[in-house]
């Protein structure tokens, strides 16, 4: 079984981030799928790892992942000078830390070393303090790639969510929802499950932006003006896709369990629920980029940072989702090289 060559940037050093990367690395049964690969500082990993006291974390040093050893854990340092640590406080260094981790990676990225990345934790207002320009991951890896249009999905076994805005606040959500912007976050979504989740023909559930999803126009116009001509249209367009429905009367029924994925239209519709059911074993996604990206569904919990209390199940899970997607996909590509193969020549000519 080949490897996963996997990017793990380190995070906010003053929060949980460095000790569940740790504790994940620290378990045989991972490393025996994945190459791993952290981007960050070898003095900070060392620091976290007298902490947590995992005897079983050893790393090598490495320039960068096309130099990574198969058979250990690898450390980018992307800083070069000595670090303040200040566990559980939003700095401006830990900002500055956090921000040179993921730069560093995407280097990598960028130059073909890297199968999938997953990222630790960030803290918004530290990432502002050290002049960074994005509201969370999503919209980084989205300008990275100069993507249009991404979408942050939440999954897990029993539940897979995306929201149609991320990171925004809530007085300006309803200016985002359009028929247009609904159908390309659908298109992802429906394309996602497909190659990234092995569904062949995934069901969609789209969730109204107003109670009772607008009871027909009589508590906002959103629903009759924008959701409902999405749903119809993505029908044409051969996706099985359903909704408007009222968000509390959708999960409150347990009707989420009746499709693949579910379309919120806003950061907590989509993301109180999902925790609800999964929170612990959740992964953040981001389907539509060209690289496999995922994150654990927590933050920073500078609460317990520095604690050895983190619990490492969600980062955990956010690796084995980055090492079974980027399989997924290059199955998914081989079975098409294959099938065009397969094809007569006339066929080919009249496809192009």
């Amino acid at each position: 079984m080949n490897k996963i060559r996997i990017g793990i940037s380190a995070g906010d050093l003053n929060g949980v981030g460095p000790e569940v990367i740790i504790k994940t690395f620290s378990q045989p049964h991972i490393m025996r799928q994945c190459i791993p690969v952290i981007y960050g500082s070898s003095k900070v990993m060392a620091y976290y790892k007298n902490i947590s006291k995992e005897h079983n974390f050893t790393f090598v040093n490495t320039k960068n992942a096309q130099n990574a050893s198969n058979s250990k854990v690898n450390v980018v340092n992307c800083v070069k000078e000595n670090l303040n640590i200040d566990i559980g406080k939003a700095t401006e260094e830990s900002g500055t830390f956090a921000k040179m981790a993921l730069d560093g990676m995407m280097a990598d990225v960028k130059a073909g070393f890297l199968d999938a990345v997953v990222t630790a934790p960030i803290n918004k207002y530290a990432m502002k303090l050290a002049g960074w320009d994005f509201p969370g991951h999503t919209e980084y890896f989205a300008k990275q790639f100069d993507q249009e249009e991404v979408l942050m999905f939440m999954v897990s076994d029993e539940l897979k969510v995306g929201v149609l805005s991320g990171h925004i606040p809530v007085k300006d959500v309803a200016g985002k929802v359009s028929k247009k912007k609904i159908m390309r976050k659908l298109k992802i979504m429906n394309e996602s499950l497909k190659v990234d989740f092995g569904c062949e023909k995934p069901t969609i559930g789209v969730l109204g932006l107003n109670p009772h999803a607008g009871d027909e126009g009589k508590i906002g116009k959103e629903d009759e003006e924008h959701i409902k001509p999405a749903v119809i249209e993505a029908k044409k367009s051969s996706v099985l896709v359903f909704g408007p429905y009222g968000a509390d009367g959708f999960f409150g029924t347990n009707m989420f369990s009746k499709v693949d994925g579910v379309l919120a239209m806003y950061h907590d519709q989509g993301l109180v629920p999902f925790k609800l059911v999964s929170f612990g074993k959740g992964v953040n996604f981001t389907a539509g980029l060209p690289i496999v990206r995922t994150s654990p569904d927590h933050g920073t919990a500078y609460d317990i940072a520095g604690k050895n209390q983190a619990d490492p199940r969600s980062f955990r899970e956010a690796v084995y989702a980055a090492i079974d997607i980027t399989r997924r996909r290059k199955e998914y590509e081989k079975y098409k090289r294959e099938d065009i193969k397969k094809k007569p020549k006339h066929d080919l000519e009249v496809a192009e």
